[in-house]
């Protein structure tokens, strides 16, 4: 009899414990860790080192914008208006350079919610005087004004690109997406390896093998990409004659990033040599999540193939969550694969956790 008890207590035990888990997907816990990792970057605001206009506030605003929208949160679509106010809804101080627009995507999300174009005056003088004085330079890192005034590498394809194809939308004019595609197709030219299907972060990384041989793939500059696509691919209009030549790279992307995929669900700070870079790189891995779940919402990705990776990345995104909300194991700001350690946080990481949860709950 005691020993029938005995199992008896151990199964109830363990059922007990099984739901206790969290259930990762359900759409509660979802809204719930993203309102607490939102939240969380908010409050810590005033630490952040970074200009409110710089291209990693940028990301960190894109993702909050997206998650104030699938949740129609005013609170945190009023944290984002006093951050455009106080800056007079500029973007920041270089005329070619992708990285000072890249503010501008949220800016447009908030034009949109609050009917109110006036925000995005600045955003269109910035816009239309490149177009009128596109950059001569090479289109190289290497080169001393290419380097800036050119998408010469592969951050540059998230920053830049769907901020021109927002206002091709908004404004009827096929400028902008025109200038848009040309750019995004010479930068991917140049830094794309048709046989990985992954992009070199810059051209003076082609030349570069980590410790274990393989070339070197930047994580999170290839996450910069594949999440650059789909907010290019929401503006583009369905009969845009070149709207394929944006799906069909991110297709191939998709099947590169799920091999590079670690058992736990985390990608590592160098694609191909995970023994060196032995620890999750979580701003990657947001934006991988993301761009993942995005493909499988519309249509683009087999779900059969790309919900169980999906499924994967964002459970172990959301372990690296504390009870306060900080995300950790984000690379800090550079250009290369680098260690990085569990305290390490930054907001662009967060933006990208952001994006990804807002299309988790779409996927749920």
């Amino acid at each position: 009899m005691m020993k029938i008890l005995s199992i008896c207590f151990l199964l109830s035990t363990c059922m007990l414990s099984s739901c206790q888990k969290p259930q990762y997907t359900d759409k509660a816990y979802i809204l719930t860790i993203g309102n607490r990792v939102a939240q969380w970057q908010i409050e810590h605001q005033p630490e952040v080192i970074h200009h409110d206009l710089d291209w990693t506030n940028g990301a960190w605003y894109r993702g909050l914008a997206q998650w104030a929208k699938v949740t129609d949160n005013e609170n945190f679509f009023r944290f984002l208006k006093q951050q455009g106010e106080k800056n007079n809804w500029n973007v920041y101080y270089r005329l070619h350079h992708a990285d000072d627009i890249c503010v501008a995507q949220t800016y447009l999300e908030l034009a949109h919610k609050y009917a109110n174009n006036e925000i995005l005056k600045h955003t269109i003088e910035r816009a239309d005087s490149v177009l009128q004085f596109p950059s001569r330079a090479p289109l190289m890192k290497t080169d001393s004004i290419g380097r800036n005034e050119r998408w010469s590498w592969s951050d540059a394809l998230f920053m830049a690109p769907p901020v021109y194809a927002a206002l091709s939308q908004l404004t009827n004019n096929p400028d902008y997406i025109n200038f848009m595609q040309k750019e995004f197709k010479e930068c991917t030219d140049s830094l794309y390896d048709t046989e990985y299907k992954l992009y070199y972060r810059d051209c003076s990384k082609k030349i570069l093998r980590e410790p274990n041989g393989s070339k070197q793939f930047w994580a999170r500059g290839n996450a910069w990409v594949f999440a650059g696509i789909p907010l290019i691919l929401e503006n583009l209009p369905e009969g845009y004659p070149k709207r394929d030549y944006f799906v069909n790279l991110f297709k191939d992307m998709a099947e590169s990033i799920i091999t590079t995929q670690d058992k736990q669900g985390s990608w590592h700070t160098s694609l191909l040599d995970a023994t060196t870079y032995p620890q999750p790189e979580n701003s990657a891995s947001g934006f991988f999540c993301y761009g993942l779940a995005w493909g499988i919402c519309n249509g683009i990705l087999d779900p059969a193939i790309y919900k169980e990776p999906t499924v994967r990345a964002w459970t172990t995104l959301c372990t690296y969550v504390n009870d306060e909300g900080k995300l950790g194991y984000i690379q800090p700001v550079g250009n290369a694969p680098r260690q990085v350690s569990l305290e390490s946080t930054d907001v662009y990481g967060v933006g990208a956790f952001l994006l990804a949860a807002s299309e988790m709950l779409q996927l749920h």
